[in-house]
């Protein structure tokens, strides 16, 4: 599948920031999944300074400096990207029981090493409450791809989508205790869960087709940008995509942006400014299938 994106996120503030420094995580990943075809982030007004760089998961980042006063700030991405059909068919991973012994055999500790998402991060650490559901979920036999998507269908059936219920801050203990939120919130939610139980998660931000197939439903959460959780199965499958919020496997709807251990490594704009006063922020999505 061809998608033409387009994502625009706008600030306005009730008296002029000072100063500003940000990173925009917007563009695309090129991936075996994926392939960026051509993008473009613009900011308006344009930056005192600009740089684009990859950061340690190879998520393209464009930092900016604001040494004047902005009042108005507008972020855009527009582009088009290649997806390519991947599903999983067949069940290659190993029994869960013996998945910690596969992470140990890894030696390696580069941005895919499962290491990375087994312990706490800055958004997700352990609750008891959603380790016990977890453990309730599955079933000690199990494979690590069958406890996976055992969990997911367990959040699925337990939290109810509600754009209004939860924030950008909301942690998964607050979200967990009430059942309800947003993307975000049930993959902090699974990432914490699969942690519990020794499977290596971690966390997708990404644009949904908006526009269903014809027969098929729309999904939840195709107004904003999306998340959904990727996990570590073992040597032989390796990273898997689920979707949490719509219980189900990642595919062609789906196109990778970034990806982190939680929503601190992939927020679309993350940063400081100097300002008093309140503000108020715009987000819309298109995603336009060619295909």
């Amino acid at each position: 599948m061809r998608y033409d994106i387009t994502l625009r996120i706008s600030y306005r503030y009730n008296t002029p920031a000072g100063a500003a420094r940000m990173h925009l995580r917007m563009l695309p990943l090129t991936s075996s999944r994926q392939r960026l075809l051509s993008g473009l982030v613009s900011v308006d007004p344009a930056p005192d300074d600009r740089r684009d760089r990859t950061d340690f998961f190879g998520n393209a980042v464009t930092e900016l400096a604001f040494d004047s006063a902005v009042d108005a700030l507008d972020f855009r991405f527009s582009g088009r990207v290649r997806r390519e059909d991947f599903e999983t068919e067949l069940d290659l991973s190993c029994p869960l029981d013996t998945l910690g012994t596969e992470v140990r055999q890894i030696n390696a500790l580069g941005a895919h090493a499962p290491h990375h998402f087994l312990g706490a991060s800055e958004r997700v650490r352990p609750v008891p409450e959603i380790t016990a559901f977890a453990r309730d979920a599955i079933d000690a036999q199990m494979s690590a791809l069958a406890a996976v998507q055992a969990v997911s269908s367990a959040l699925h059936e337990t939290f109810e989508f509600d754009p209004t219920a939860t924030d950008v801050t909301t942690d998964p203990a607050e979200a967990f205790a009430q059942k309800r939120g947003v993307c975000q919130d049930i993959s902090h939610v699974m990432i914490c869960a699969l942690r519990a139980i020794g499977v290596p998660a971690g966390y997708v931000s990404g644009y949904l087709r908006t526009d269903p197939p014809e027969g098929q439903p729309r999904l939840e959460g195709g107004d904003a940008m999306h998340a959904w959780v990727r996990a570590w199965c073992g040597h032989d499958m390796g990273w898997i995509e689920i979707d949490p919020t719509n219980d189900m496997q990642v595919g062609t709807d789906h196109v990778q942006a970034a990806m982190g251990r939680d929503y601190a490594d992939v927020a679309p704009v993350k940063g400081s400014l100097r300002i008093s006063g309140g503000h108020t922020t715009g987000h819309s999505v298109d995603v336009v299938p060619l295909d």
